[in-house]
């Protein structure tokens, strides 16, 4: 590191790429927002770059901030290791910036931190739910320090660990003939309607992926962005839908949509995602250690 650069220097320049904008980092920092300005201005003087684009008061991370986020990170990371090699009252510390999809967000990782949290006794966690594409983008910008998420991902920077697995059903409304059936040729669903989930959703991929192709002249009747407004909307008879078991499960029992059974093998896994320049601090590396062996538990 140049000599000259110092971690309150990288601690605003991490901030800033969290927070978007100086006042944002600075209330974060509890710093005024001059001397966040000064601190990442001595920051690119002292490198000879600039280290974000600026558009409409907000910075944007340019290709040599990009460069210097994943040593930033990891040195901020150490500094905080040493105060903890010397700290005897307390095994792990920081903060754990945890995302993950709809699926897993909403149903599996509030008791897999549960758990976690009972064993380890450490809270400081955030989690951020939203599509699997989404939280991949936000992990490649190190603004999440991991992700759990169903379905695909394609990115290079990102390695990923299966840790559990996961069904997906087709629904339908109680009243739909196809729903008194024990089993349906997929020949039935030609000309079909269907509710979907955005792009970039897990859900809507499985459903491209293993279903869509067996079916003939298959149509959109409405695309929305939450598992539960797709649940509604095939219980009001505006198609089929394609989800998890574990998301539709409720809404079965309750009986206000009924499963289709199709002959397609519609499996996928979950997976653990990190940053293959993410610096795995103990109590990073702790808490994938525990995913995988919470997964292997429910196996």
């Amino acid at each position: 590191m140049n000599p000259h650069i110092s971690f309150k220097q990288l601690n605003v320049f991490s901030a800033i790429t969290q927070h978007k904008t100086l006042t944002a980092a600075a209330e974060h920092l509890c710093l005024s927002k001059a001397a966040v300005s000064m601190g990442l201005a001595e920051l690119e003087k002292q490198l000879g770059h600039p280290l974000f684009d600026r558009v409409n008061n907000r910075l944007i991370l340019n290709q040599e901030g990009h460069k210097l986020l994943p040593l930033a990170d990891e040195l901020i990371n150490r500094l905080g290791d040493i105060s903890l090699m010397f700290n005897d009252e307390q095994v792990m510390s920081g903060q754990l910036r945890i995302g993950s999809s709809d699926t897993v967000g909403n149903h599996l990782t509030p008791i897999i931190l549960s758990a976690f949290r009972q064993q380890y006794h450490h809270e400081s966690q955030s989690l951020f739910v939203s599509n699997s594409a989404h939280i991949c983008q936000k992990l490649v910008d190190f603004e999440l320090d991991i992700a759990l998420i169903e379905g695909e991902h394609h990115h290079p920077d990102i390695i990923a660990i299966p840790f559990s697995q996961d069904e997906m059903c087709v629904i339908s409304s109680p009243n739909h003939p196809l729903a008194a059936k024990s089993m349906i040729e997929l020949s039935s669903l030609d000309n079909s309607h269907w509710v979907l989930r955005e792009q970039g959703s897990g859900s809507r991929d499985c459903f491209m992926q293993n279903l869509a192709p067996h079916i003939g002249n298959w149509h959109t009747s409405v695309e929305l962005n939450t598992t539960e407004a797709l649940i509604n909307s095939v219980a009001a008879g505006l198609g089929f839908g394609c989800l998890s078991n574990i998301a539709a499960q409720y809404a079965l029992e309750s009986q206000r949509v009924s499963k289709i059974n199709v002959p397609v093998d519609m499996q996928r896994e979950f997976w653990i995602l990190i940053h293959k320049d993410k610096y795995q601090n103990p109590l990073l590396k702790h808490f994938i250690e525990f995913c995988v062996k919470w997964g292997n538990t429910q196996k």
